[in-house]
């Protein structure tokens, strides 16, 4: 809404007959409280379309399951679907007691957050529950990038400690930098007292979300090591492909689905007009926001399908599935600030980074088996750079508010200033990450706590830890399984008794 409506008795008793004071009183009166029901309904419009966007981030968390589990192989199935569960309620409950306050909590340095600890003197003026699930659902989704890197090698106790810990304290300072009108390098801050002037932008989250998750997931993936014959001795990758392209490509949907509440909700209100008395507003700017999303992901897609196709010869959907979520990554922080032909742009250049940092990937011998650390760190830290390029200066103001003088993309006219900032939001989030996330892996693997055996890897951490395997049935080059089968069978048999060899 534009504004309260007011009604002055002095003013409207002149306009009256007799009784003038006492008409004016009620009129006023009347006016008053229809005013009130306007704000009323606004905040509840508001607060519904925020917690509309919170379930559809959360449902993000059934498309990092689908998609993790598909890019494993089978006797790794139960063991990555656990994970996913428990970043959603390890995350939920360790974000409540410190992350919300670290991050959205008022600060005098802006560096951390110091108050609202398990929510207490919560809801504020400016927060309410809604916000705290909405914010929730993006920590926990760093933690889910995260576990895909480390995937199909790491010990459960590993996986509750650093899940905990990036929840409850890494990725949460660094949103309290980006996003809380006390960060140090915020764009909510006074105008005199923005980094460059303008503060680093980052809508929903390129930096914030998607390095935050990608770069702790390369520590864990770096400090581990390789899954066993990931590289064969002379430095050639094998691919170790995941067991079911199906739970990829549905895992993709959902993720797709759900990135209409993480990029377009993260304007957190609808009821916001741009320009009063007329159908240009804040709905716009969600509107195009989901276009700019979609565009960005698409072309990731297709520039991915065909620069792998000229590659290695192949239509491969696993890798057409990646390169849409890399688009997407890389478009979160603009989303909101550029044209849908900057998107597209956009999504271009995400396909090629990925493409590149998979390559080298694999030249230093750096094993991922969801491409999470490539995908989500090296598409987002594209995403920020394009923000400095490509943003525009009047959606600028309409997201981040009126400043004379904005700096904006470096393409568009709008000087370096931006390009800077997104520049420093780069190096300070891969320097947190990595002095935070990096000492806690070290620490795991110096305590014997980060990965399992040679022999539980082999046989897959589905039989040696969890009871069982999610399917009757196992992978066809999995001769670890084949070889523990015959073993309790029949050891001294090259097969066993009650089982015809698979060949």
């Amino acid at each position: 809404m534009s504004g309260p409506l007011t009604c002055s008795v002095s003013d409207l008793s002149a306009m009256l007959g007799p009784n003038a004071t006492a008409a004016a009183e009620y009129i006023c009166g009347q006016l008053g409280t229809v005013n009130n029901k306007f704000t009323d309904a606004a905040y509840a419009v508001d607060n519904t379309y925020l917690l509309f966007s919170a379930y559809l981030v959360f449902s993000m968390q059934i498309g990092f399951a689908m998609l993790c589990a598909g890019s494993v192989r089978a006797k790794n199935t139960m063991n990555i679907m656990l994970t996913n569960v428990l970043d959603a309620a390890a995350g939920g409950l360790f974000y409540y007691l410190f992350g919300y306050a670290f991050a959205f909590g008022g600060s005098s340095e802006g560096f951390i957050g110091r108050h609202n600890f398990a929510l207490r003197d919560f809801p504020t003026l400016t927060s309410d529950y809604s916000y705290f699930l909405y914010q929730w659902s993006f920590a926990i989704a760093a933690a889910g990038i995260t576990s895909g890197s480390i995937a199909e090698r790491t010990q459960f106790v590993a996986y509750l400690i650093y899940s905990s810990f990036l929840t409850g304290f890494v990725y949460p300072v660094v949103s309290h930098w980006f996003w809380s009108p006390f960060g140090w390098a915020s764009p909510f801050r006074s105008a005199d007292d923005r980094l460059f002037n303008t503060g680093a932008i980052d809508f929903a989250g390129s930096g914030v979300v998607h390095m935050v998750g990608g770069i702790a997931g390369l520590w864990g993936a770096l400090v581990e090591g390789p899954r066993r014959g990931r590289f064969e001795k002379s430095g050639r990758a094998i691919a170790l492909r995941g067991h079911s392209a199906s739970l990829v490509v549905l895992g993709t949907f959902l993720l797709w689905f759900g990135w209409y509440g993480f990029n377009p909700g993260s304007f957190t209100k609808i009821l916001v007009p741009y320009e009063t008395g007329s159908s240009y507003g804040q709905w716009s700017g969600i509107g195009r926001t989901a276009v700019t999303t979609t565009l960005a992901g698409s072309t990731a897609a297709l520039t991915t399908l065909f620069g792998k196709r000229l590659l290695s010869g192949h239509w491969n959907v696993t890798d057409v599935c990646n390169g849409l979520l890399g688009g997407f990554a890389a478009i979160t922080g603009g989303c909101s600030v550029v044209e849908p032909w900057a998107a597209i742009v956009c999504g271009f250049v995400a396909a090629l980074v990925l493409i590149g940092c998979n390559k080298l990937a694999d030249i230093v011998q750096y094993d991922d088996p969801l491409e999470a650390a490539q995908l989500h760190g090296g598409c987002g830290a594209w995403g920020l750079i394009f923000v400095g390029l490509f943003a525009k200066e009047k959606y600028l103001n309409e997201v981040y508010g009126e400043t004379p003088g904005r700096p904006y993309g470096l393409l568009m006219g709008g000087g370096g200033k931006l390009l800077g900032a997104q520049l420093v939001q780069i190096l300070v989030v891969a320097g947190w990450v990595s002095a935070t996330m990096g000492t806690l892996f070290f620490l795991l693997k110096r305590l014997g706590l980060l990965r399992i055996s040679e022999k539980d890897e082999m046989a897959g951490m589905d039989m040696t830890r969890h009871g069982g395997f999610a399917y009757m049935y196992y992978d066809n080059d999995d001769e670890s399984h084949r070889a523990i089968q015959l073993q309790r069978v029949d050891p001294g048999s090259p097969f066993p008794r009650s089982v015809t060899p698979r060949v």
